[in-house]
């Protein structure tokens, strides 16, 4: 039964691994889903028949029907709560689920240490290291993926710095670990174990606290590589072959994906964690030129009569789930013969591949999108960019202003069109609070209002131009 069982361990651990894999191209994902799905359900499956020390199944002995019970009543729970909320989720909100759902993943991984500390015969040596770690890691993820909710959710509507923070924030992991380790050293003392867990909690809110909008998407990428983690060091402690494996693919990749996505925002990931962008606003007096506003006619027959037109998607598209009237807009102009191409910045929205996800819903193809390396050159022979909703993905002091927070980020050319039509709410900075530099140029208009009402008169003037 044990070979059986971890037979089907490393099958689940093959599919996840083969699922991520798949999950890496736009035409693959949905298939790299169901192949991971397939993984979770064998893998979840095959612990109602781990086998007990009296060699029948543990779950199942008499004197462990009550955890069965508990143990099916929440898969049912999570089951039809998770199909349920993939259902009415908003693809605006995909962020939020995306935080929220890898709270909960680093928040098992701490409530499994847990268990393990109240046995009555507790982990030492080695498996006491790897569990203390794993709650301490966990515990990080969970409280610092429930407030990046609360952030993106807009429950908490600023960054919260105080003074020390940083030195604050430093000795409170030293004195979290000493807490750990004492309980490695002692054993664990209820009380011990109760304040350790609390701190973790509370540092995992502290260091998400400063973080501003414009570096939330690496933070969450960074608080799903801790869960990865955190899930790989317990699945050792319980001996579980596939939450190793899936743990430490997941805390891999999510690694990985931050490093390449502070990497495309030129910060060292030192920086966002503590010397984030607040989106406390600059005052802009010093930006040179003015904003010029123009209708949704203006805009239209700009990019009606243009030879090609690329469009920078941002967060106000998201906000307003303006993507299918942009692509509807972008079918009637290439009707028109005009070359229309989406541009996309590695970290624009509130997570990574934000806009990718919303274009595809759209039904954008995917030769029509491009990463910044693959278009950033063609931007100076583009007719019209048009930026939706974007800020700090297309400011252009990200390469000339060296006191701006953004100094130094590879940007979006948008500046470097022929012309630029910005979609924008109002005249106030963007949700990172940076000033931008493009709306006051010579080549940019302003169409000001919500996405889906600016889109939409924009769809009705290139109606009546044909």
């Amino acid at each position: 039964m044990t070979w059986v069982l971890w037979g089907v361990y490393l099958i689940a651990a093959v599919l996840f691994i083969f699922g991520l894999k798949a999950m890496s191209s736009p035409k693959t994902a949905a298939a790299g889903i169901k192949w991971a799905g397939v993984g979770m359900v064998l893998a979840t499956l095959a612990t109602f028949f781990i086998p007990g020390e009296d060699g029948g199944l543990a779950y199942f002995a008499a004197d462990k029907r009550i955890n069965l019970i508990l143990v099916v009543v929440a898969l049912v729970l999570g089951t039809a709560g998770a199909a349920w909320l993939g259902k009415i989720v908003k693809m605006t909100d995909m962020p939020q689920m995306v935080a929220m759902y890898n709270g909960m993943g680093g928040g098992a991984a701490a409530l499994i240490a847990a268990v393990e500390f109240t046995r009555d015969v507790p982990p030492t040596g080695v498996h006491a290291v790897l569990a203390m770690l794993g709650a301490f890691i966990g515990s990080v993820a969970f409280s610092g993926s429930i407030l990046a909710w609360a952030k993106l959710q807009g429950v908490m509507k600023k960054a919260v710095r105080w003074p020390v923070q940083n030195f604050g924030n430093v000795m409170h992991s030293l004195v979290t670990l000493g807490l750990g380790i004492a309980i490695v050293v002692f054993g664990p003392n209820p009380w011990l174990v109760i304040a350790f867990f609390v701190m973790s909690l509370i540092l995992g809110f502290a260091l998400t606290s400063p973080i501003g909008g414009a570096d939330m998407p690496v933070v969450i990428s960074l608080l799903n590589a801790f869960t990865g983690v955190a899930v790989g060091l317990e699945g050792y402690v319980l001996g579980n072959p596939a939450l190793i494996i899936a743990g430490i693919v997941v805390g891999a990749a999510g690694t990985l994906l931050t490093m390449l996505m502070a990497k495309a925002m030129n910060r060292p990931l030192t920086n966002v964690l503590f010397a984030p962008i607040t989106g406390e606003a600059q005052a802009g007096g010093g930006m040179e030129g003015s904003m010029k506003e123009v209708n949704a006619m203006d805009a239209a027959a700009m990019m009606r009569y243009a030879e090609s037109v690329f469009i920078v998607p941002g967060y106000g598209m998201a906000v307003a789930g303006a993507q299918h009237k942009v692509y509807e807009m972008t079918k009637l102009l290439e009707a028109e013969g005009v070359e229309v191409k989406f541009a996309i910045h590695p970290v624009a929205g509130r997570m990574p591949g934000h806009m990718n996800v919303l274009l595809a819903e759209a039904g954008v193809p995917y030769d029509q999108i491009f990463d910044l390396e693959e278009i950033n050159s063609d931007f100076p022979m583009c007719d019209v960019a048009l930026v939706i909703g974007a800020n700090d993905v297309v400011n252009p002091v990200a390469r000339t202003d060296k006191s701006s927070p953004i100094y130094g980020m590879p940007i979006l050319d948008a500046d470097k069109a022929r012309q630029c039509i910005v979609i924008k709410r109002g005249r106030g900075a963007g949700y990172s609070g940076i000033e931008n530099a493009l709306f006051y140029a010579d080549n940019t208009s302003m169409l000001y209002g919500s996405a889906q009402q600016a889109i939409a008169d924009v769809v009705h003037s290139i109606k009546e131009l044909s």
